[in-house]
Order: structure tokens, then C-alpha cells, then sequence
């Protein structure tokens, strides 16, 4: 299920491939990985410990891991209707994901590729995973933090913040001219976290045109077809489209928004900065880490008319290129490449 972990994963690769380093992508159950052709192991996203567990075992290497870490168990998450059945709400968290995960081998035959997670539990599998890692690399600050709040492991850590394609992503003061204020975007996997049903009650039969750009997350089909069942003509429904037609989209909307419940970053609120969108983002996550309110719109995810008032600032406030320019300078995936790679270096140097 392709998402904004994929780009990370992606990206990464491609920028450290650029300064010289060899790097493969491994799917999890791949077999047959001959791991004496590398020095160390990058993991992403530790709400998958399953997926982890047997190639720290088998490899004997260095890792580290991109933790993505969020926390669906989260009281804002809660919120949302329906996002947890009320069965799975009595558990805590790593018993919720615990679940999940032993229901999707049984019901989907994902396979579990790592026994010891099912004996050991799913908080016992991560904390086991962090503990043993040479370097731990947040999107965020606030990321490490909740996750040292969550599981207690200390760790050395570094933070990689993500970014978004400046060779794909950029525009000129024409295109910020030529914008159109009417023309709202969402670039997002359709699913109950990303909150596109509030968004949608927030403009329908409004003077807006919102365009939602993404496909169905493989277990939201129900929410998608309520998304469509109660929009109305001025809501247009797009699926997704590779990142370099992505462009036409944001140069000529004026605002962006993921009224997400929860973002660690939201890389294509980074990717529609770049093109000069003003960009609306959740109040929830690590947002505030990675965009100033003096220069973007911060939402409540959970009021229809916080949506829409935030919309109306954006669509009527003059875009800053300066602000756009100095994010592009700090949030790309060079910098995220340069600080990844002295992460790999002390990580092989604590080993050794």
C-alpha cells in the first residue's frame, strides 16, 4: 500500500545512490537476501516489527530505522467515527496493532514472517527492535519524543527530516501570479486518518473546487464510497497520478490541504508548498515541526467550519516566496540524504 513511506524509502535511495553509495530495496519477505554483501540494514516505519524481527536475526548486521511513528490508539485518532471498531477501542494500542496483524495472516494470509512476534507481543517486538538499533532517525523532534513516551527505549538518535523533489516541485512568481483561488487541492491515500469526509462537508456548495487526488486505501473502501455518496458537483474525485503529473495540479491551485487526524510531515503539503500553493495542515502531529503558522493555515481536523475558515485565509492571502524558498532549502531529499548517510557512518563506527 504505497504511500508517503514509499517516497521516503525512494527518495532516500536515489539521493544517497547520487553521493556514491551502493544501496538495494528489500521487500520484507524477500528470501534468499544474502546480507554479506552489505554493511548495514535501513528498516522503515517500526509499527511493522513483524516485518523486522527476522532480518536483524538473520543478518547479524547494523541498522537503523526510520521509525514513521504513529500512534493509531491516539485519543485525536479515537475521535474519528468508525476508525477503530469499538471492540479493538478497549485495547491499548500495541494490543490494537497486535491484532491487526495476527487477523491479517489469518484473513488476508499475510504472512508473518518472524515467530518470535507472535509469542513476544507486538510492544515487546518493538521495543526489542529500538533497543538493539545502532541509531534511531525521526521525521521530527516531536516524533522521537512520543516515541520515548510510548516505549521508554533512549536511543541515540537523529533527526532526518523528510522533504519533497526540487528538481519536480518548484515554480516561478508567474505561476504564483497565475494561481487560481478557487482551486482547492487534497493529494492523499483516501482513508479515515487523512479526514477527506470533513473536508468535503466543509466545501460542498461552496465557491471552492476541490479535487481530491488519490486512490482508496485497500480497507477504506466503505469510507471512500460515503466521501462520493455525499459530495457534491463542485467536489471532483481524481485517482492517483505519478508524482511528476502531480505539477500541472499544484501550480495552478492556489491552496492544499490534509485536515489529516494525525501527520507525522504530509510530503505533499511540502510537495504543494514548493509549487506555491498556501498549504493547510492539521493541528495534530508533528506539523507545527515542519510549518510556521505565520506563513501557513493550521486546522482542527475535527470542526467543519475551522476546515473551511482555514481555506478561505489561504485562498485570499498572498503566497511568500521567500517562506517557499526557504523551506525548499532545508526540506529536500539531499539535506535528508546528507544527514542518513552520517547516520549509516556512525552506526558501521559503533560496530566496528
Amino acid at each position: 500500500m504505497k504511500g508517503g513511506d514509499t517516497v521516503q524509502i525512494i527518495k532516500t535511495a536515489a539521493a544517497l545512490r547520487r553521493a556514491g553509495l551502493s544501496i538495494d530495496i528489500k521487500l520484507c519477505n524477500e528470501k534468499n537476501i544474502d546480507y554479506r554483501c552489505y554493511d548495514l540494514i535501513h528498516f522503515f516505519n517500526i509499527r511493522h516489527p513483524a516485518d523486522i524481527l527476522l532480518h536483524i536475526k538473520k543478518s547479524n548486521l547494523p541498522y537503523v530505522i526510520s521509525t514513521i511513528y504513529v500512534d493509531y490508539a491516539n485519543p485525536v485518532i479515537q475521535k474519528t467515527k468508525g476508525i477503530r471498531n469499538h471492540i479493538l477501542n478497549l485495547f491499548t494500542s500495541d494490543a490494537q496493532e497486535y491484532i491487526k496483524t495476527i487477523g491479517k495472516a489469518i484473513l488476508q494470509n499475510e504472512k508473518i514472517i518472524s515467530r518470535s512476534y507472535i509469542w513476544n507481543g507486538h510492544k515487546k517486538s518493538v521495543r526489542r527492535v529500538l533497543k538493539d538499533a545502532a541509531g534511531l532517525l525521526p521525521n521530527s523532534e516531536n516524533e522521537y519524543q512520543r516515541l520515548l513516551t510510548s516505549y521508554g527505549i533512549e536511543k541515540k538518535y537523529r533527526v532526518i527530516p523528510n522533504g519533497a523533489d526540487t528538481d519536480i516541485f518548484h515554480c516561478c512568481r508567474e505561476d504564483i501570479v497565475n494561481k487560481d483561488a478557487s482551486m482547492v487541492l487534497c493529494v492523499a491515500r483516501i482513508e479515515l486518518r487523512k479526514n477527506q469526509i470533513n473536508l468535503i462537508r466543509a466545501l460542498n456548495d461552496t465557491s471552492f473546487q476541490l479535487y481530491l487526488i488519490g486512490d482508496p486505501a485497500p480497507n477504506h473502501k466503505a469510507y471512500y464510497n460515503e466521501c462520493k455518496r455525499i459530495s457534491k458537483s463542485n467536489v471532483h474525485f481524481l485517482e492517483a497520478v505519478p508524482q511528476e503529473n502531480l505539477v500541472q495540479y499544484y501550480r495552478k491551485a492556489k491552496v492544499h490541504i490534509l485536515p489529516s487526524w494525525f501527520e507525522t510531515t504530509g510530503l505533499s503539503s511540502l510537495e504543494a508548498l514548493y509549487c506555491g500553493c498556501n498549504v493547510v495542515v492539521t493541528k495534530y502531529g508533528d506539523t507545527s515541526d515542519y510549518f510556521d503558522p505565520q506563513y501557513c493555515f493550521f486546522c482542527d481536523p475535527g470542526s467543519i467550519d475551522s476546515i473551511r475558515e482555514a481555506v478561505v485565509k489561504a485562498s485570499e492571502s498572498e503566497t511568500k516566496i521567500n517562506y517557499i524558498d526557504a523551506v525548499r532549502s532545508k526540506y529536500n531529499w539531499q539535506q535528508a540524504a546528507e544527514k542518513t548517510l552520517m547516520a549509516y557512518m556512525q552506526a558501521i563506527g559503533n560496530k566496528q
